[in-house]
């Protein structure tokens, strides 16, 4: 909806106020006459890099709250966001001339607009926390930040392009997620293409040539798919709007690096979008497109049921389209699709005067983030917290009494109890789910129905950190053993990492002393000396890192760790009775999973190998039961002894010095070998990607140092993966 104007122009306030009495006939037209004079001689005789005029750019943002249809104050504070920085106009002017609300608008986007967020980590936090304070005080501020950010990502090309690359990072990584998280989807989409054109200029031009090469293909198939549901839904008397929905490059781009595939094998660039009058209908038109051609198997999702955080509601389904060819359904109402479109912007209680309690409740996520995180002084563990809290799916989760809480994907009963009471959490000690008993590390599914059970002698347990998901439940169980038996922690911390001095041939003596522990301890986010030793006695902080750490700052190379005998895998295999005579083939394990003990797993009988055994959730175990089902054997672990199986996992992260070595350290204090090690980085991404194949004993094992890897600052991610 940009205006394109030619350098010393002027843009039109006709242009503004006619968007603006689209969607609001009675809106105050002079305020915003007078907010557009205001900035217009805040401005005048400023100019950007473009050539153009400075009040161009505040126009522009106030169009694009516009298209979000926000109200008259907060379009004034877009045409006037830049006046206290950017001019010699004086907040005391703007509170005077606009008074209290708008004021407060501006100043909030003013004090946003000075926030560096690449700047160093420690600042860096503080920068974010004062972004999300900004949103629970009053979102409108991030709403015009947003639409800030949109214009400089739209007229970017004029600096430096090391400058546009960092200013497309940081959106990449900030603005485009909180968009995501406040629901604003055409903000998001916006940003996350303009980002990845500067960022990966080859891939996007690439992306762009490939889809304008097949859009009459998908045109035609599309203008098919409509004409004929169009027709199905006239004759059962459903009026309904539909349209095609275009494929964003940076979603396209995202599918093709996350599953390694071509442009040719994403499925879903061909989608449209049916939006109807109520809820009933669209379940009626559900059924109405299954009924006109086949859905892929497992490609339906109902958010009518189960709204997202971001309050987006609607029916996916994918069917083989008229030309056998895949097609993306969206089904929602009017007011799903406003919701869809505009996000919290579509629900702003502004726009009535009223408050509204379903939206304050439906942002709650937010201002609970920032009551969890009020005593987090350590920055790696505060943007942990930020990076499992603010950007990740989430599962609903009911109580005994029907109250749903909505906890980030990966969720356990640990991280219910913890959500609902810090006390709760500490004396937990067991759970039912929907009925049943299941263990503390059950993962949650949407719709299950939890109920905790507690003991008045039950404590915290630190394996509990291995597998809850959220940043509160992590925080609290590290409180609760900072504060119990401090001193006895410290002894034991000192006592721990004395005795690891010893097993490697070192006098503590010569190695501990309070003047070289200070920086370890800084290094390792610890107050002071006292709070290194009470973390290593109540695990938090593993002793042989500590002495990895000292030994580093002298210049020395790692200590290797000593690694027991490693005898081959020979754990046996028992073979079903529905293998018929398989009890006499050669068993082996098949590489491209990798099985280990605790893994599910199933046999295939090959011609003149023997049973190859793959993990349950193997790609090629799908693929192996619709060509030959016959040869599918049923196996089981019967293991004899300590054996050692190879499995390999990938270490995602931001790049930065000394990551490998906090790695590595895992391995060493777990006393695991490593049979084969390989890194790779993106420049230009700022990120690193480890792949190490590990002699594992099991999965028990497996999971405990992928979740030790995982909690090492800048990990971004830690899985299994395919063989290094």
């Amino acid at each position: 909806m940009t205006t394109l104007l030619r350098p010393g122009h002027l843009p039109k306030l006709e242009l503004l106020l006619d968007q603006v009495r689209a969607y609001r006939p009675d809106a105050d037209v002079a305020l915003l006459e007078r907010a557009y004079t205001f900035a217009l001689r805040a401005h005048e005789g400023q100019m950007r890099l473009s050539g153009h005029p400075y009040i161009t750019h505040p126009f522009e943002v106030a169009r694009i709250l516009a298209e979000l249809e926000l109200d008259d104050a907060t379009i004034a504070a877009g045409l006037l966001h830049d006046v206290i920085e950017e001019s010699p106009q004086t907040r005391e002017r703007v509170r005077a001339e606009f008074g209290d609300e708008i004021t407060d608008l501006v100043e909030g986007v003013s004090k946003l607009s000075q926030i560096d967020f690449a700047s160093q980590e420690e600042k860096q936090v503080q920068n974010l926390r004062k972004m999300l304070l900004a949103m629970a005080k009053d979102l409108r501020v991030v709403l015009i930040k947003l639409a800030d950010r949109v214009h400089n990502m739209r007229t970017l090309k004029p600096l430096p392009e090391a400058r546009q690359r960092a200013v497309a990072q940081e959106t990449l990584q900030l603005f485009a997620p909180i968009a995501h998280r406040l629901g604003v989807w055409r903000i998001k989409w916006e940003l996350e293409d303009l980002a990845l054109k500067h960022l990966d200029a080859d891939a996007y031009q690439q992306i762009a040539r490939k889809v304008a090469r097949s859009r009459s293909q998908r045109e035609r198939t599309i203008r098919s798919a409509i004409k004929q549901l169009r027709e199905r839904l006239e004759a059962e008397e459903i009026e309904a709007e539909i349209v095609g929905r275009p494929k964003h490059f940076y979603s396209i781009y995202q599918k093709m690096q996350q599953q390694s595939v071509d442009f040719s094998q994403i499925l879903d660039l061909q989608a449209m979008r049916v939006i109807v009058n109520s809820v009933e209908e669209c379940y009626a038109v559900l059924g109405h497109v299954h009924r006109l051609w086949l859905p892929l198997p497992d490609m339906f999702t109902d958010y009518i049921a189960k709204p997202k955080t971001n309050l987006y509601q609607g029916l996916h389904t994918k069917v083989f389209g008229p030309n056998g060819e895949p097609i993306e359904v969206q089904i929602r109402t009017r007011e799903m699709h406003r919701t869809a479109e505009y996000g919290v912007a579509a629900h702003w209680r502004y726009k009535e005067g009223d408050g509204d309690a379903d939206f304050d409740r439906k942002l709650t996520w937010l201002r609970q983030f920032l009551d969890y995180q009020v005593d987090l002084k350590d920055p790696n563990e505060w943007l942990e917290s930020l990076k499992i809290d603010l950007f990740k799916d989430q599962v609903f989760v009911f109580t005994p009494r029907g109250d749903v809480l909505d906890l980030p994907a990966g969720s356990t009963p640990i991280d219910f109890a913890y959500r609902i009471h810090t006390e709760l959490g500490h004396h937990c000690t067991g759970a039912r789910v929907n009925a049943k008993l299941v263990p503390l590390s059950y993962v949650f599914r949407n719709g299950d129905v939890a109920e905790i059970l507690t003991s008045r002698n039950a404590r915290p347990s630190l394996d509990w950190l291995s597998f809850v998901a959220t940043s509160q439940a992590k925080n609290r169980i590290r409180a609760w053993y900072r504060k119990q038996n401090r001193e006895e922690n410290i002894a034991s911390g000192r006592q721990a990492l004395e005795a690891v001095c010893r097993r490697h041939g070192l006098k503590p003596a010569e190695v501990i002393s309070a003047e070289r522990l200070q920086p370890v301890a800084a290094k390792l986010n610890q107050a002071s000396v006292d709070d290194l030793l009470a973390a290593i006695g109540y695990g938090e902080v593993p002793a042989e890192t500590v002495l990895h750490r000292l030994r580093e700052a002298d210049g020395h190379p790692p200590i290797a760790a000593p690694r027991p005998a490693r005898p081959a895998a020979q754990g046996t295999l028992r073979v079903g009775v529905s293998a018929k005579g398989a009890d006499n083939l050669l068993i082996r394990l098949s590489r491209c999973c990798a099985p280990i003990p605790g893994d599910a797993i199933v046999g295939f009988v090959t011609r003149g190998r023997g049973v190859a055994v793959h993990r349950a959730d193997c790609p090629n175990v799908a693929r192996l039961r619709q060509s030959d089902p016959a040869r599918i054997a049923e196996v089981d672990w019967t293991l004899s002894g300590e054996a050692y199986y190879p499995a390999t996992i990938r270490v995602e992260a931001l790049d930065r010095v000394g990551l490998l070595s906090d790695v590595l350290a895992v391995t060493t204090v777990q006393q695991i070998n490593i049979r084969n090690a390989k890194v790779l980085t993106d420049t230009k991404t700022k990120t690193a990607s480890i792949v190490l194949t590990l002699d594992i004993t099991g999965l028990k094992q497996l999971e405990s140092v992928m979740a030790q890897l995982d909690r090492i600052g800048d990990v971004l991610r830690v899985h299994r993966a395919r063989s290094a």
